[in-house]
C-alpha cells in the first residue's frame, strides 16, 4: 500500500456486488442522434476505479454509487458524492482526486466537476471538499509525481 507496510485503517471492508454491465441502446449506438451524458455513463467511468488501499473497486466498497451521481448534461455539470469506508480515513482526498483525474481525462471539457464527500461520513468532510473544488490546488497535486503515480494506479485496470 502507500503507507510502505503500515497496518490498514479499515483491514475488513464490507464489500458490495457489482452492478452489471449496462445493455446498450439502439438510439446510443445510432450516429446521428447526439449522445447525451447521463448518471449511468459517468458512474460507468468511476466504479472501477481501485481503492488506494484495497484490491477492490471504488464500486465493491459502495464508495460510489449510481444514485449518488448527478449530471445534468443540457447545463454540462457533473456532481459525484464518494462515501469514505470510513470516518477518519486518511484516503479521501485521495479518492477523490482520483475521481476528479477520471472525470478530467474523460469527459470534454465543458464539464464542470463537483466531486465531495457525501455530507456527514468523514470527520474532515469540509477541508477535503475545499481541497477538490480548489483547481489550482488539484493541479498542484498533480504535478507531485509520487501522488499522480498514486493516482495512475487507482486508475489502472487490473489485469
Amino acid at each position: 500500500g502507500p503507507g510502505g507496510g503500515a497496518a490498514l485503517e479499515n483491514a475488513n471492508p464490507l464489500i458490495y456486488r457489482r452492478s452489471g454491465e449496462r445493455p446498450v441502446t439502439a438510439r446510443e449506438e445510432d450516429d446521428e442522434l447526439p449522445d447525451s451524458i447521463d448518471d449511468r455513463e459517468i458512474f460507468d467511468l468511476i466504479r472501477s476505479i481501485n481503492d488506494p488501499e484495497h484490491p477492490l473497486t471504488l464500486e465493491e466498497l459502495n464508495v460510489v454509487e449510481q444514485v449518488r451521481v448527478k449530471v445534468n448534461d443540457a447545463e454540462s455539470t457533473v456532481a459525484v458524492e464518494f462515501t469514505p469506508t470510513i470516518p477518519h480515513c486518511s484516503m479521501a482526498t485521495l479518492i477523490g482526486l482520483s475521481i476528479k483525474v477520471k472525470l478530467i481525462r474523460s469527459l470534454p471539457e465543458r464539464f464542470k466537476l463537483d466531486v465531495h464527500i457525501t455530507p456527514g461520513t468523514h470527520a474532515s468532510e469540509h477541508a477535503v471538499n475545499k481541497q477538490l473544488a480548489d483547481k489550482e490546488r488539484v493541479a498542484a497535486a498533480l504535478e507531485n509525481s509520487h501522488l499522480l503515480e498514486v493516482v495512475n494506479q487507482c486508475l489502472s485496470a487490473r489485469s
